[in-house]
């Protein structure tokens, strides 16, 4: 008998690790100098892309999402989409003024032919010569910017910039072939891993936060004494310029092992500094919100912290050296939008527990994006359902709450036990009308209030039900090997069901067959 044993594993053994060694993922090194012009509100710029080839085709072009370009007028998929979920044509009409303009691509130096495509946010090159598999190419271009008014995630305000899917940038190409699709309000992305290397150039008076760490030794300092200040000291705060500063500034950012690149820009804006241990390592937190009085918001560090150590605790250990909150203006869109190491929360007048929520939920998607890198196109859930599920957790363990919920929720069982109020939660959530599957692509939900219910709220019910079939110690188990398995790849949903599979030593084809029901689980 164990003769055979050897047998067999000799010839699993080599087909498993097979398995893991053919997968394989892109790698895009993106070098971006950067300046902005306040008065036009204008972004110029020049990009010098390193394309590697990690993939066993040859590759004859490349596409490029360029997605300012949604904001040029009333035909992008963008407009069109708008227009199907809101009656304010005049809304539309004034918001959509943005744009991505003198592109000039060459490739090692050399002009290359473009074609542009039938969405306008989109641009596909033409190598000059093929890409062989495990072979590199330098990808360049000089690009300007016109931010359009803030409504969405990229634009403007009065005084604050926020310049998001800014720079042209490498759709993805996987297992599955291409993925370039335009910039959608209710869809978000799907990104190459890589490092940028970026330096802005803007007027001194403007506080800066952005995926990576700060290189100006003498800039970060700044941030950290008047953020310790503040953070102190909340009823006098510290401003910058400090000392008086003039004229221009040149900021360098960089940072590694990370699928997009955001930076926040903003006058009189309050930082806040503290740090937080994970693993052994001190990682710089900041807060960059307004001056005003807000109880909610003087909390903002420690949401920022505890939703760092909660997530690390429960998934896995926070890998960059910084994590920084931005507020910003309310937003037709959203509560908040995530980015790698930063994120924007645009939910400025909330409630304690609101707050926390938010801010907890794109904290976490440091992980459930950022990290665990997955097609957030086609499958939403994995991004923002997943998220959910540990966001309401969270809410139910420290306040007997549910953001979905909100002031709906019942007064009569914020007394219960946490197993038995997430039991009535999670019971309510499910009576929602859910009629799409959660295995649903973004661009195909007809609104967003079906778009959250499923994506986010049925999502969380599933995920729910998956921790009442195989025990919570289970489930937690297997999304830390999910975690240690596939962070800083592009999982898909049969990697997460055989890690599951794999930890519990069940067969969940039942369980993850939900994930294409129409209508609510009963």
């Amino acid at each position: 008998m164990k003769q055979y044993l050897i047998i067999i594993l000799a010839c699993i053994l080599p087909f498993a690790a097979w398995s893991q060694s053919n997968y394989w993922q892109q790698e895009v090194n993106s070098t971006i100098s950067a300046r902005l012009d306040e008065v036009k509100k204008q972004i110029t710029g020049f990009e010098s892309i390193e394309y590697i080839n990690n993939s066993p085709d040859t590759l004859n072009q490349i596409y490029i999402h360029i997605w300012p370009n949604a904001y040029r007028d009333q035909n992008t998929a963008l407009a069109r989409q708008l227009k199907e979920q809101t009656t304010s044509e005049e809304n539309i009409t004034i918001n959509l003024k943005g744009w991505i303009d003198d592109l000039d691509f060459k490739q090692d130096g050399e002009k290359i032919k473009t074609v542009r495509q039938p969405n306008i946010d989109i641009l596909l090159l033409k190598l000059n010569s093929p890409l062989l598999p495990g072979m590199k190419t330098v990808l360049s271009t000089p690009f300007t910017v016109q931010l359009p008014p803030y409504f969405s995630r990229s634009g403007y305000t009065k005084d604050q910039i926020i310049a998001c899917q800014w720079y042209p940038k490498p759709a993805v190409y996987d297992k599955k072939g291409w993925h370039q699709f335009p910039y959608l309000d209710q869809g978000e992305f799907y990104g190459e891993f890589g490092s940028f290397d970026v330096t802005l150039d803007l007027p001194q008076e403007y506080v800066v936060g952005a995926t990576g760490m700060l290189q100006n030794q003498e800039e970060l300092d700044r941030y950290r004494i008047i953020g310790d200040s503040n953070f102190k000291y909340l009823n006098s705060p510290v401003f910058l310029p400090y000392p008086s500063l003039q004229g221009r500034k040149q900021l360098q950012f960089k940072a590694d092992s990370v699928h997009d690149f955001a930076w926040f820009a903003g006058k009189n804006i309050v930082i806040e500094h503290d740090t937080a241990v994970i693993n052994n390592r001190t990682i710089d937190l900041f807060v960059f919100k307004r001056n005003k009085q807000d109880k909610s918001w003087s909390r903002a560090i420690e949401f920022g912290k505890g939703a760092i150590h909660y997530y690390s605790d429960r998934i896995g250990p926070y890998p960059y050296p910084v994590i920084q909150i931005v507020e910003g203006p309310s937003n037709y869109s959203s509560g908040g939008m995530e980015y790698p190491m930063i994120t924007l929360i645009t939910s400025p007048e909330s409630t304690i527990p609101f707050l926390d929520g938010v801010i907890t939920h794109e904290v976490g998607h440091n992980w459930f994006y950022g990290i665990l890198a997955t097609n957030e196109r086609t499958h939403p859930w994995m991004d923002e359902g997943l998220n959910s599920y540990f966001q309401f957790w969270y809410e139910a363990n420290k306040y007997r709450y549910n953001s979905y919920i909100g002031s709906l929720l019942p007064t009569n069982i914020t007394d219960l036990q946490l197993d038995d109020f997430l039991d009535r939660i999670y019971g309510a959530l499910n009576r929602l009308v859910a009629k799409q599957a959660i295995e649903t692509s973004s661009e195909n939900f007809s609104n967003k209030d079906a778009y959250g219910t499923v994506i986010y709220v049925k999502t969380a019910v599933w995920c729910y039900l998956l921790e009442k079939s195989l025990g919570k110690s289970v489930l937690d188990r297997a999304f830390k090997a999910y975690f240690e398995r596939w962070k800083f790849k592009h999982p898909y949903p049969d990697d997460f069901k055989a890690i599951v599979e794999e930890v519990s030593g069940k067969n969940v084809d039942e369980l993850f067959k939900l994930l294409k029901k129409r209508g609510n689980f009963r």
